[in-house]
């Protein structure tokens, strides 16, 4: 029986999927360092996990059988998919799956910034009654600056411009503003008009670091800030400072540069204990509509990808789905080179079999084809197209029906 094993608390639909497409599930709740993941990885066909598990070159090549890998977050930085790409194994995330999670907790996080409610909740649970609308605001008005529009940042400025808000955004790429959102041409200029300023960025290395002392320092005056993206692109020593001098007047982050690895284990940051400071354990897409979706979604890519060849959506491998009816499929990852696809179609012809149908797409340094044959394949044929010096991987699907 073939093996899959999900680490950080995975929602338990996709072993759900998992075990009915035939795998025996092991599930864990916490990551795994580089060490402990090779010597779990023996004898695993498919490794599920989230953001914090690194999966290396290392770990492929010390797993050569993995065959399918699945993120199940948005991000794959945590991941090196050029090596998994050599490998031959493709992987899956969950691009859009929590995006409405992410975006109802910045909403929620800007107006309880605005209205420091925070420190309004800490006052009282200690026994002192502050009733004042001292520093405390609507808004309705105000203007919330977006740092990187993509899925996430795109659908928060629709949803706070519905609040009254004014939308700056800024991005490296262009990108057609929504609704009334304005674009601005450089982040300084986002800065030094937003009262609210907000990050959505990606986990490319470029990003590291790209929020410090700088940038804070060219905020309004008693603005606010939040951070639901990725941990190491903002200075949080610059930000305490900014926070204790009074220049921003509050603060919400979700994600931090290093981070525990499991529930329960100890937190530390200096950011604990501020004025009108939200810290929140990395919890912006943890929602349970949010964890379902992207457990049945990237579970799902899985079970298409061992059970049928498809790779629709996969982050590494060229795109291939092929629908047809035949008695056997192959589907055969191999080096981008010309002629692969006339030699392997001139063995399938060579062992006395038809194409019945056939899809190939490249992507760079790879190719990759998904055949089906007009009867069961056999194993000399297997054997050939294995032996082909092109070859990465190949995987036959035996009267796939699909």
């Amino acid at each position: 029986m073939p093996r899959a094993l999900l680490l950080e608390n995975i929602d338990p639909v996709a072993a759900d999927l998992l075990g009915a497409a035939g795998y025996e599930v092991e599930s864990l709740r916490g990551a795994l360092d580089e060490d402990d993941l090779v010597a779990a990885l023996d004898g695993v066909d498919l490794l599920g996990i989230r953001s914090k598990t690194q999966v290396t070159a290392r770990v492929f090549a010390a797993r050569p059988g993995l065959v399918g890998l699945g993120a199940f977050c948005i991000g794959t930085n945590q991941i090196d998919l050029r090596a998994a790409a050599g490998a031959g194994v493709a992987v899956f995330n969950a691009p859009y799956s929590n995006t409405r999670s992410v975006v109802e907790m910045a909403i929620a996080e800007i107006i309880i910034l605005a209205r420091r409610l925070v420190d309004r909740d800490r006052a009282l649970h200690a026994g002192s009654w502050d009733k004042s609308a001292s520093g405390s605001h609507e808004v309705r008005g105000r203007t919330l600056g977006i740092v990187g529009y993509g899925n996430i940042g795109s659908q928060l400025s629709v949803l706070a411009e519905a609040l009254g808000m004014r939308v700056l955004f800024y991005d490296l790429e262009d990108k057609l503003a929504l609704g009334n959102a304005e674009r601005c041409d450089t982040l300084e200029e986002l800065l030094e008009r937003a009262e609210t300023v907000t990050l959505h960025v990606d986990g490319r290395a470029g990003n590291a670091g790209m929020f410090g002392a700088e940038q804070f320092a060219r905020m309004r005056r008693r603005s606010l800030f939040l951070n639901l993206s990725r941990g190491f692109v903002v200075d949080h020593e610059a930000l305490r400072e900014h926070i204790l001098s009074g220049h921003i007047a509050g603060a919400a982050v979700d994600v931090f540069p290093d981070e525990p690895r499991e529930q329960g284990d100890p937190f530390t940051s200096v950011l604990r204990g501020l004025p009108n400071v939200i810290l929140t354990p990395h919890v912006g897409g943890s929602t349970q509509e949010a964890q379902h979706d992207i457990g049945r979604f990237v579970a799902g890519k899985l079970v298409d990808y061992t059970g049928a060849g498809t790779t629709t959506l996969s982050v590494n491998l060229p795109t291939v789905a092929l629908h047809g009816s035949s008695a056997d499929r192959f589907a055969l990852l191999h080096r981008n080179v010309p002629g692969v696809l006339a030699r392997v179609d001139a063995l399938v012809g060579e062992h006395g079999l038809n194409v019945d149908g056939q899809v190939l797409a490249t992507r760079g340094e790879l190719g990759y084809a998904v055949t089906d044959v007009s009867a069961q394949l056999p194993e000399e044929l297997v054997k050939a197209l294995e032996a082909l010096p092109e070859s990465v991987r190949l995987t036959t699907f035996r009267h796939s029906g699909a």
